[in-house]
Parts: structure tokens; sequence; C-alpha cells
């Protein structure tokens, strides 16, 4: 991997670290970069998501005080985000790079779909949230729908938090903060488990993901303290079109 390549990669860790700080949908300018300098889709996947874990430690210490308030929660679904994230993780390894190439645009416009509608699933999620319920949602189904949401997370991981807090919102009662403080947890357990199984596999481009790790934390510190200038609304509408448009691409190659 020469230098011009390793900018390259650091530019797009940088930028992911920025936009998940403010928007969220930073693996979708990440993953498509690294396929882009040369990268096999299925290391490139693979090096992406070890690269911005450091990204999802911030999240967790900004809201550890609402997660401190649930911790039997998480005892029960921590466990099931780790399981899932190293069956996701498992299914990417025995994917072969033809097949995942195939759905790379597919997996993409999923993850641009979720990103552009994601106010108006949170408004969804807001409403149901302020209605009586009337009856207990099974604990198994809960953990089933998280564990198979894991499973994607491990697997490709873009959109991963749009879905859990969705997902989180129809089948658990409480407080908006608290659960994206428990979506926050459940993303953390799924990307660093299926880090930590990807890195005992050969798929790892390390001069790359040790090049995106940096880069990735700097991003992520710059957008956390520009997050007042910059709009979240446009930056996610300019990663939306990208996204898309790079979705296209793959779709007309293919």
């Amino acid at each position: 991997m020469d230098i011009y390549n390793l900018v390259i990669a650091f530019g797009a860790a940088l930028a992911a670290g920025f936009v998940n700080a403010i928007a969220g949908g930073g693996t979708l300018i990440s993953f498509p970069a690294l396929v882009a300098i040369g990268i096999p889709p299925v290391s490139a996947n693979i090096t992406n998501t070890i690269a911005l874990c450091p990204g999802y430690f911030g999240g967790i210490t900004a809201q550890r005080k609402d997660l401190l308030s649930q911790k039997q929660r998480l005892y029960q679904i921590l466990p099931v985000g780790v399981s899932g994230g190293i069956a996701g993780g498992l299914l990417l390894l025995n994917t072969s790079e033809n097949s995942f190439r195939i759905l790379i645009p597919y997996l993409i416009l999923v993850a641009t779909f979720l990103l552009a509608f994601q106010p108006m699933l949170k408004k969804i999620v807001e409403a149901r949230l302020q209605q009586s319920i009337h009856h207990h949602k099974k604990n198994f189904v809960v953990l089933l729908v998280v564990f198979l949401t894991a499973i994607y997370g491990g697997y490709f991981g873009a959109g991963l938090g749009v879905i859990l807090i969705a997902v989180l919102g129809l089948l658990i009662d409480d407080s908006l903060v608290k659960l994206n403080a428990l979506k926050q947890a459940i993303s953390l357990s799924v990307n660093v488990s299926a880090a930590i199984y990807f890195c005992f596999s050969d798929q790892v481009n390390w001069p790359v993901a040790i090049v995106m790790f940096f880069g990735s934390i700097v991003g992520g510190l710059f957008g956390g303290k520009t997050a007042i200038i910059v709009r979240p609304v446009i930056l996610r509408w300019a990663v939306v079109v990208v996204s898309f448009t790079v979705a296209l691409i793959y779709l007309f190659k293919a």
C-alpha cells in the first residue's frame, strides 16, 4: 500500500469520524473509499470495522450516566450483541468476494435509506413511547430482534444505530434518552466483538487500519467540537446523496 493510498484512507477515516460525530453514516464514506483504492470488498469492510471502533467509545463515555441506571438490561442485552456481532463476522468471512461484491450496492442502499429517513423513524419511536402500553413485551422477542440486528451489524454495520433505536423504541418502554444510550452500548458490543474476531483473520489490511484508526479519532474530536456550527441535516443529506450515487455506480458496474 503506497503513501498516496494511505493518505486517502486517512482522509476517509477523518471524514467518517467527523460525520459519525454529527449525523451518523460515516461507514458510507470510508468503506467505498477503501474499495476505490484497490482493497478487496470483504477485506475493506473488515478493515473499516476495526478502524472506526474508537468512535463508539466516545458515545459511551458521554452517556454513561444513562447506562448506569439500566444495568440489569445491559447484562441481558450486551451478551446478545456480542454473540450477534461475532455471528455476523463469521458470516462475512464465509462470504466469497464475488458474492459480497454483488451485495455491496444493496447494503449501501439499505444503509442510505435508513440514514435518509432517520428523522421520520425517530418521530415514530417518540410517538410510540408516548402511548400507554397495556401488554408486556416478551423479553425473548427483544433479545431475538437485537440478535438479528447485531448479525447485520457484524456483517456490514452501516445504519446499525438507526435500526437499533427503531427496534428498541418499538419493543422497550423507556425514555428516548435511555434507549439512545442503550443503542450506543449495543453498537459498541457488536462492533468491538466483530473487530476482535476479525483481528484473528488474514483479511485485515493493518497499515490502512492503523492509519484510519487515528484518522477516525481526529475526525470524531473535530466533529464533536464543530457540532454546534455544522447543521446535521445538511451533512446527513450530503452523505445520503454521495452514498446513493456510489450505490448506483456499483449497480451499473455489476
